[in-house]
């Protein structure tokens, strides 16, 4: 007995997981599934900056290494991480990106690597259909031998800072509409025109409306009239962000990173999807209502409203 708990204690994990910022929160039940299975060793994910104070504040991981990502023919960056995994020499690697340039460190590194097995997915998927991006996340962890206990249920509750004061100072109390319009600059086809009109039929039945714009997206958020929620003149970040989301009643939004973050904090809401991206792909089906359209200019605001107050009405 003495000797097992010695060899755990020795063990060292290393979990991969990249980005973006909604892949990252998603992964949060799997990393906490990998812990339980690994309750004394040290874990360290990989990740790259941007996620870096994600993870750091992550009560299941002990320590982050950042993978710069850089551009394939910058081989002295690419050789620079190999080097840098071959000297942690780690017992387990488990790879929640899985992209081609995490599956090539694997040609590398001399370590037991989990990934997913995509031929065993292909096959399953023909026989029940289409899996949803936890649901193959579950089959990776399971054929590890790991119990995926919580993998279809992230939670980043962790993630809040009391956000109380500020959401007093604004007037709002909690069960406010939470509106999310922005959406990644490289993929504006995701962003439905018509907040504007959401959120004035929403104050005209009386429902407080707030929002809380990213780096660019300030003049998108204070056009509508809702409360735009910043710290001073600046973006709330992630953490106050979070705190935010965790008092909203119901959030409406494009996909995008914040949506995930109101799924996993447990917030009732409507997700909308253009032709971009399929729900079940992101998970957020199994947490959101979800309206597709295969153009969302042409998606009328009426019908978002009217699906948002019907939820409203049950909630």
């Amino acid at each position: 007995m003495t000797q097992t708990l010695a060899a755990a204690r020795s063990e060292k994990v290393l979990i991969i997981r990249h980005g973006a910022l909604g892949d990252v929160l998603r992964s949060e039940g799997a990393i906490r599934d990998i812990r339980i299975h690994h309750p004394a060793a040290s874990i360290a994910v990989l990740t790259t900056h941007p996620f870096r104070k994600i993870f750091e504040r992550c009560p299941w991981i002990d320590r982050v290494l950042i993978d710069p990502r850089a551009p394939r023919l910058r081989i002295d960056k690419y050789v620079g991480v190999i080097a840098m995994l071959r000297r942690e020499n780690f017992d387990f690697i488990y790879d929640l990106q899985n992209s081609r340039r995490t599956l090539s460190y694997r040609k590398w590194i001399n370590s037991c690597w989990s990934q997913k097995n995509e031929r065993f997915l292909l096959e399953l998927q023909k026989r029940t259909g289409p899996l949803t991006v936890l649901e193959r996340v579950t089959f990776q962890l399971a054929d590890a031998g790991i119990d995926p206990v919580h993998t279809l249920n992230p939670d980043v509750h962790w993630l809040a800072e009391d956000m109380d004061a500020l959401l007093a100072d604004a007037g709002l109390k909690p069960g406010f509409v939470f509106l999310v319009p922005g959406s990644s600059s490289r993929h504006l086809l995701k962003r439905w025109p018509f907040f504007r009109e959401l959120a004035v039929a929403l104050l005209s039945e009386g429902f407080d409306v707030a929002t809380a714009p990213g780096p660019d997206e300030i003049d998108l958020c204070r056009a509508l009239p809702a409360t735009t929620l910043l710290e001073g003149d600046k973006p709330l970040d992630l953490f106050q962000l979070a705190g935010v989301l965790r008092r909203a009643g119901f959030v409406v939004g494009n996909d995008t990173g914040p949506m995930h973050m109101a799924a996993y904090l447990g917030v009732k809401g409507l997700a909308l999807f253009g032709p971009h991206t399929r729900p079940i792909t992101t998970g957020l089906d199994s947490f959101f209502d979800i309206i597709e359209a295969e153009d969302l200019a042409r998606l009328p605001w009426e019908e978002v409203f009217s699906a948002t107050k019907a939820a409203l009405a049950i909630r």
